[in-house]
């Protein structure tokens, strides 16, 4: 089956200014974000996506929105209904039908873990809003703070690079009424390996930002999707 390359979207979208700083890629943005040089409402990220020709090319690529996303995500984590046990294989199907490749060079996010599954399923959620992930990784760690899990002070995001040409995902394209708009997420749906290549820890002594607390720190982890 044929299928187009999305176009380059983090071209577009930089360099950026916020804060009298420029900000000339996604990485160098999101390590002020972790550092505290940086101080970003993933909802003025979301403002400037949205006012990218690309980012609109990008979302309206298809039909399908947050909706769909969400159904296959609670169909393809169900395992004891056998009356649906097809329901992921269909929705991915459809899915991958209206999906396209990743072009080269563009960096999404996660927050907190990967999930270990991905690599097995070739499937996980990102997102190209920095704020959105670093926001995102703050939650995890507060969840795990109140559950008292280990390692409950280490805020973990993840920058990952494509550098594949056979990375076929999905731009999400969210209800701009909801409070879903910040999260601008890619489903990746498709790929041959997503590889560990770098890990940084960003001690305490190296942040500024007030809205951690003095003994966290800050794990980023560098991954290549191909």
């Amino acid at each position: 089956m044929s299928r187009a390359t999305l176009s380059e979207l983090d071209s577009s979208l930089y360099p950026q200014v916020w804060m009298q700083q420029n900000f000339t890629d996604p990485h160098s943005l999101l390590m002020a974000l972790l550092t505290g040089g940086l101080v970003l409402d993933p909802k003025d990220f979301t403002k400037q996506l949205l006012a990218n020709d690309t980012y609109q090319d990008w979302i309206h690529a298809s039909v399908f929105g947050r909706y769909i996303q969400r159904s296959f995500a609670a169909f393809y984590s169900q395992t004891e209904d056998n009356f649906n046990m097809d329901m992921p294989a269909l929705f991915r199907a459809e899915l991958m039908r209206h999906a396209q490749y990743l072009p080269l060079g563009q960096v999404l996010f996660v927050a907190g873990n990967v999930p270990k599954s991905a690599r097995f399923d070739k499937l996980f959620t990102s997102t190209v809003n920095p704020a959105t992930a670093v926001l995102g990784a703050q939650k995890i760690k507060q969840d795990a703070l109140k559950s008292g899990r280990e390692n409950s002070q280490i805020l973990i995001v993840n920058q990952i690079k494509v550098v594949g040409k056979q990375v076929v995902g999905f731009p999400v394209r969210h209800n701009k009424r909801t409070s879903e708009r910040t999260r601008n997420e890619v489903l990746v749906l498709e790929f041959h390996d997503l590889r560990l290549v770098n890990e940084q820890v960003l001690s305490s002594e190296k942040l500024t930002n007030t809205a951690m607390p003095n003994d966290t720190a800050v794990l980023l982890r560098y991954y290549e999707l191909r």
